[in-house]
């Protein structure tokens, strides 16, 4: 699996899936972020709340701008290989697997 930052395959569709699991832990776990971001009473003059709080939304914007951009890259990706195989499909109608494959392509968009 490719990281955050790198291309991702939409080829596997479950794969493509654990990628947006693992890419969506920051949001899965906002309570803790919350928690540990806020200062406590006892740490409210040593630690700028505000700044951590900026810091904490940064990374919450950063994380859904990368996952919007990936799926729609896949969206795109997948959406031109339905394109072709229609075409193809046009063209021989009765190739059974084509059809398989191209169902297949239209169910993953």
């Amino acid at each position: 699996m490719a990281a955050p930052g790198g291309a991702v395959s939409c080829e596997d569709f479950a794969e493509f899936q654990e990628f947006l699991r693992v890419m969506r832990t920051i949001d899965d776990r906002i309570v803790h972020e919350l928690n540990t971001t806020i200062p406590t009473a006892s740490f409210v003059g040593k630690i700028d709340a505000s700044q951590m709080c900026k810091e904490l939304y940064q990374s919450l914007m950063d994380a859904h701008t990368s996952r919007e951009r990936i799926i729609k890259n896949c969206i795109a990706q997948t959406s031109s290989v339905v394109k072709t195989l229609r075409e193809e499909r046009e063209k021989a109608q009765d190739d059974a697997a084509l059809l398989k494959q191209l169902r297949k392509e239209q169910t993953k968009v």
